[in-house]
């Protein structure tokens, strides 16, 4: 049991990695590879060596890095804008005018603690973040996408902005680590892309 392996629902597993000697074939720029793996049921698995299942997929991709790394600059941006959009901003800013700087820090330290799941609330977007937002994850579909060449700019979201999902996506492309992300309708759409 120690080595069990268990997994609930649906759930991706981003990884990247830079090798030292395998090089991308035409290697004309530095590439990463973006190791994934994802389950579309529960997948409870005791011995490594004898494991198989029908709803576990993995798969890479050679990536550029300056790509990878210019996108992952417009989903930060593309966080703050819907961090920005989102209700309990208002209210922080509304209360942004405590008597002393000790009540202020108080304030910054309570706020976030007290609604949790604010995150995890679809976010309406206003005309400026959703065209943001539709440049931002067409370049997610390009990079993504077997055939990156015929990749259509996206004209509508194929997924539930939330703030959760958007922090996703920018963790998702952070050479630096990894992601796992399971929020159903992300997932859905991520995967879409690896098929």
């Amino acid at each position: 049991d120690s080595r069990a392996v268990n997994t609930s629902d649906t759930e991706i597993n981003i990884q990247w990695y830079l090798p030292s000697l395998a090089k991308p074939p035409n290697d004309t720029e530095t590439k990463v590879l973006l190791l994934y793996a994802y389950n579309t049921k529960p997948v409870k698995m005791s011995n490594v060596t004898i494991f198989s299942s029908m709803s576990v997929f993995s798969g890479h991709l050679w990536i550029p890095l300056a790509s990878i790394i210019s996108l992952r600059d417009k989903l930060s941006d593309l966080k703050q804008q819907v961090e920005m959009l989102m209700p309990s901003s208002k209210s922080l800013s509304s209360a942004s005018e405590p008597t002393s700087c000790l009540e202020q820090s108080e304030t910054l330290k309570i706020i976030p603690s007290k609604n949790p799941k604010m995150n995890v609330a679809k976010v309406h977007l206003d005309r400026k973040t959703e065209e943001m937002a539709k440049r931002c994850l067409s370049e997610v579909k390009a990079l993504l996408s077997v055939v990156p060449a015929l990749s259509l700019p996206l004209t509508e979201i194929p997924f539930d902005v939330t703030l959760q999902s958007i922090a996703s996506l920018e963790d998702m492309f952070d050479p630096a680590s990894g992601c796992t992300i399971s929020e159903e309708s992300l997932f859905n759409w991520i995967i879409s892309l690896f098929r």
